[in-house]
């Protein structure tokens, strides 16, 4: 084997040129691992994230090199181990010395992870107060519940270890109260519902939550608020706080949020007329908004309450619904 030495770019990726002078009878994952300072699950992830290159495609795992081949495999530079601030704007709805109210736009992480490493609302808030609870780990500071990125809306961020405590706890508890607007596709059979449905990981597809009997016990309200064409429009409160909750308990009833790629894609399919059609084309993400926190505050005891308005690009798909229902 010929290696040309790794050469590193002003963004610090690595590139490895390898050149195969002889047979070698091993998978590239293999073949790789022994030969790079790399471990065999590393070559794997480069190559699903098709960063591993022969003859300007990218193999699968278990193809085997022959002499001749330009093997190029690109290292991105390591993530930070920790949450780094960045000159974000963000929006502060409340700030005190203990903790932050945020409204969170969608298209923003609430935090540092594998993937996004940066943008996030604590990147945001670093920069803007400097230190945030270590309560959350090295990721995560100041976390006291999230928000998936493409919900915006509300979102509660402590900067002191014992607030944070607090209202974690104030949380399980059920003290503080959550209330989202969403729209969901169908008619709901009444105008008020509770939903009771175990919530865990999806048993064939990890990346997905599901309702899972006998895994955690979730509890959603549900107000329809007003009846549109071939949809809901409705104010959801959350009890429990499951990943994904809200959007998993409308896919299990049959009314999946609107523009939910992810438990509800396609479904306006499934209507007549052209209605359906029209408003999943208006919007961009999923209709899914934090619009009501409620909670006493963790030191004082004085009742907190905050609300913020559904985003322009919500706002906008209401109003046409509206309009055309």
């Amino acid at each position: 084997m010929k290696r040309v030495d790794p050469v590193e770019d002003r963004t610090g990726h690595v590139t490895y040129r390898v050149e195969v002078d002889e047979p070698c009878g091993e998978r590239i994952d293999r073949y790789l691992a022994e030969r790079l300072s790399l471990s065999r699950s590393q070559i794997a992830a480069l190559i699903d994230a098709g960063l591993v290159r022969v003859a300007d495609r990218v193999p699968k795992k278990s193809y085997l090199p022959e002499t001749g081949d330009l093997i190029v495999v690109q290292v991105p530079p390591p993530e930070p181990t920790e949450a780094v601030a960045q000159d974000i704007p963000i929006e502060i709805v409340f700030e005190d010395e203990g903790f932050l109210v945020v409204n969170k736009p969608a298209g923003m992480v609430a935090h540092p992870a594998p993937g996004h490493p940066h943008g996030t609302v604590i990147n945001a808030l670093l920069h803007h107060v400097g230190k945030l609870s270590t309560v959350g780990g090295a990721r995560r500071p100041g976390i006291v519940h999230r928000l998936d990125k493409d919900t915006s809306g509300l979102m509660i961020v402590a900067k002191d270890e014992t607030v944070h405590r607090r209202l974690a706890e104030a949380l399980a508890r059920r003290e503080i109260t959550r209330r989202y607007l969403a729209a969901c596709w169908g008619h709901l059979p009444d105008d008020t519902l509770r939903v009771e449905a175990d919530v865990g990981r999806h048993r064939a597809d990890r990346k997905r939550m599901a309702v899972v009997p006998g895994s955690r016990p979730a509890v959603t309200e549900i107000e329809r608020l007003e009846r549109w064409t071939s949809a809901d429009y409705l104010k959801v409160r959350l009890l429990t706080g499951r990943t994904h909750q809200i959007r998993v308990h409308l896919r299990h009833i049959g009314h999946p949020v609107i523009g939910d790629q992810q438990y509800g894609p396609g479904w306006e399919r499934g209507f007549e007329g052209r209605w359906p059609r029209e408003l999943a084309k208006r919007l961009n993400r999923q209709f899914l908004h934090a619009a009501e926190l409620a909670f006493k505050h963790p030191v004082s005891g004085r009742l907190l309450e905050f609300s913020t308005s559904l985003p322009e690009d919500l706002a906008a798909v209401a109003e046409w619904a509206r309009r055309t229902s």
